[in-house]
């Protein structure tokens, strides 16, 4: 399957840019250091450092981080190595390794994913760093199942949630 480009051209002036931008980097990009956007990044490449946004990032199958991942909402289909904190929805699909502590209202994990850390779940509002932290479970999931649903994470997460009301 081939990536249909001619939608992610550069545009003729700034205006047709719009807030639905999306950036695409590839499998043969490496980067040291920080990477921010502002809307949507699709990464597939090797990054050592930090991802930092208040957009929506997609992790490719290729892509490996060593690092912090710290947006509004991520897909991981590669691997991660480091702490990821998003302020709404984490998504580790099937092909994805996440070794590091996960953050975020919402978790997704497939069957299939590998996480090794500890999760932080705090559906209905917003992650802060507020001086309120909720339990923490620690999670050594491999192919756990989880609907996508705001009051539902991983079942070792959404029994730390509960058992913190």
């Amino acid at each position: 399957m081939s990536l249909n480009l001619n939608n992610y051209t550069s545009p003729s002036s700034t205006s047709e840019l719009g807030a639905n931008a999306k950036n695409i980097l590839t499998n043969d990009v490496e980067v040291t250091g920080t990477l921010k956007f502002t809307s949507e990044l699709i990464f597939d490449g090797k990054l050592d450092g930090e991802i930092v946004s208040d957009g929506i990032l997609t992790l490719g199958k290729n892509a490996h981080v060593k690092g912090e991942v710290r947006t509004k909402s991520v897909t991981v289909h590669g691997t991660v190595e480091g702490n990821i904190s998003v302020t709404e929805r984490c998504e580790l699909k099937a092909s994805s390794q996440l070794t590091g502590d996960l953050r975020a209202t919402r978790i997704i994990i497939e069957e299939g994913a590998t996480f090794v850390g500890k999760s932080e779940v705090t559906p209905g509002r917003t992650i802060s760093r507020d001086t309120h932290t909720p339990a923490s479970s620690d999670s050594s999931a491999r192919g756990k199942n989880a609907p996508a649903s705001s009051s539902t994470a991983s079942s070792s997460a959404a029994a730390a949630s509960s058992s913190a009301s």
